[in-house]
């Protein structure tokens, strides 16, 4: 009796381990399956949103053409910040994201764009955050470089109004000769590329050569149509960032679901396998049984 309880303990254990497993498997393959159907609808949320963010781009690129026809007919000539940072003179940079993850590297793209240009202006600038999620990686190396910030923006493709709110506050920091906009430019609907604007200061309006084809004598006016620029160039900024975000988050998500797709695939194998192994199992302490009754 002794030597035949030994073995039938251990098939007890065994059989045991094999439904614990079972269970566990079971449940991953559950959990998976969820995270598929959660990351299939933010595909398909993203695939909405990206037509309605094209059409703010295309709307926000127009502007951007007639600013660039502006500059082109007055050619104001880049002041010496513009050229290489000072000790007297900062740079201003306004790097433009978002508050939302969940887009690939987007986001720290834009940090290390950000970082090679300070480097490049010798750490003589300061910094805005336009998002959460771009403040955040710039304020564990540049901390003391970020003097304003904005959260609250790319929940939906951005407007004039909300633009106009931005710049009204940048302008309160006071002047800068040279301010740099970073941003993400969009490309195609699958590759993105960290980009920059240039917005010229109210004195380099005035002193350019073809200011004179248009009626702008007043200091007051010029620092008004530069201020108006960049606006416009915010707007253009955040309007090509969606963009790229919502389109990085649709292939971000895309690629999320196939990958849940392959594991559910090999969990369903083996959940399977560990199924017909533990009916194996029990079949065989049957038999065994029956045997031994004979």
């Amino acid at each position: 009796m002794f030597r035949l309880a030994v073995p039938q303990a251990a098939r007890a254990v065994r059989s045991s381990r094999n439904y614990a497993t079972l269970r566990e498997i079971e449940n991953r393959l559950k959990s998976i399956k969820n995270i598929e159907k959660i990351t299939n609808t933010m595909k398909i949320v993203a695939s909405t949103r990206l037509s309605k963010a094209q059409r703010a781009m295309a709307s926000s690129r127009v502007f951007n053409e007639t600013d660039k026809e502006f500059l082109k007919n007055t050619e104001p000539e880049a002041t010496e910040a513009q050229e290489a940072a000072t000790p007297a003179e900062k740079t201003l940079l306004i790097v433009v994201s978002s508050d939302k993850g969940l887009c690939g590297s987007i986001h720290s793209q834009l940090t290390k764009t950000t970082k090679k240009r300070v480097a490049e202006l010798n750490g003589e600038v300061d910094i805005v955050t336009i998002g959460d999620k771009v403040k955040s990686q710039i304020l564990r190396v540049f901390a003391d470089k970020v003097k304003l910030a904005f959260n609250g923006v790319g929940k939906e493709e951005p407007n004039f109004t909300e633009v106009a709110l931005i710049a009204d506050e940048i302008a309160k920091l006071g002047h800068y000769n040279n301010v740099e906009i970073i941003y993400n430019k969009f490309i195609t609907g699958v590759s993105f590329e960290p980009s920059k604007f240039s917005v010229y200061a109210g004195e380099a309006i005035a002193n350019s050569p073809g200011i004179n084809k248009y009626e702008l004598e007043n200091e007051e006016i010029t620092s008004d149509v530069s201020q108006f620029l960049l606006a416009n160039n915010l707007l253009s900024a955040m309007a090509e960032g969606y963009a790229s975000e919502v389109s990085a988050r649709r292939n971000a998500m895309d690629n999320a679901s196939k990958n849940a797709g392959d594991m559910i695939n090999n969990y369903s194998i083996l959940y399977n396998r560990t199924r017909q192994a533990v009916i194996t199992n029990e079949l065989v302490d049957i038999i065994t049984g029956a045997s031994s009754l004979e």
